[in-house]
């Protein structure tokens, strides 16, 4: 876990008091996730951060099972889970690569803003794929930084080194679709609510 973990310890506080950027797009995107869910549905959700988004999504499913890298983050979520009184939420602090489960035992697996932070985000996607059943759903937000900010790929590695920037990974939104493609997913559906926003994506595992 490493430095990136004491990035997002070190920000915990302070990222949990931010105020969501797009309200709108962040209400749309539940509601959107919300159209595939079951009330019998095991999920997985990584990179889960301070666990808004597990915890909204929380009535509309079985069980969720939110990760996160930084033990503040996880800290702060489950305190959140507690005073909601949520005891259908999991919080752990764990790396998606040091997740274990069985091959098609969820039924949905959330990846919000998370893809772009990743190292090998292709063998996590193929992860991913083996972890859902037949059917299942991989629903992502991810900035795709190569469509508009190509820059970053320059300034990333000095600000990470200098502690200022998590890792970061700059690739376009027709990559980001053919890792999904190639991986075996088809794109269900697809959503940006303007210019360079992070692009929505549900991507289903073949039946």
């Amino acid at each position: 876990m490493g430095e990136s973990s004491r990035f997002w310890d070190r920000i915990a506080e302070r990222y949990s008091k931010q105020p969501i950027a797009d309200e709108a797009a962040y209400q749309k995107k539940l509601q959107v996730t919300r159209e595939y869910f079951q009330p019998d549905m095991e999920v997985l959700e990584f990179g889960c951060g301070t666990g808004s988004t597990a915890i909204a999504h929380a009535p509309y499913v079985k069980h969720i099972h939110a990760i996160d890298i930084s033990s503040k983050m996880i800290e702060i979520a489950q305190g959140k889970a507690n005073a909601e009184k949520i005891a259908n939420v999991t919080f752990e602090r764990l790396t998606i690569d040091a997740f274990s489960v069985a091959d098609e035992t969820l039924d949905a697996v959330l990846a919000l803003s998370i893809l772009h932070l990743l190292e090998n985000k292709e063998d996590v996607i193929a992860k991913v794929h083996r972890m859902l059943k037949p059917g299942g759903i991989f629903v992502t937000s991810t900035a795709c930084l190569g469509d508009t900010m190509k820059f970053i790929k320059l300034i990333a590695p000095i600000g990470k080194f200098l502690g200022l920037m998590p890792l970061v990974k700059v690739f376009t939104t027709n990559e980001l679709k053919e890792s999904l493609t190639g991986a075996g997913f088809h794109i269900d559906y697809q959503w940006q609510p303007a210019k360079g926003k992070a692009i929505f994506i549900v991507a289903k595992k073949g039946d």
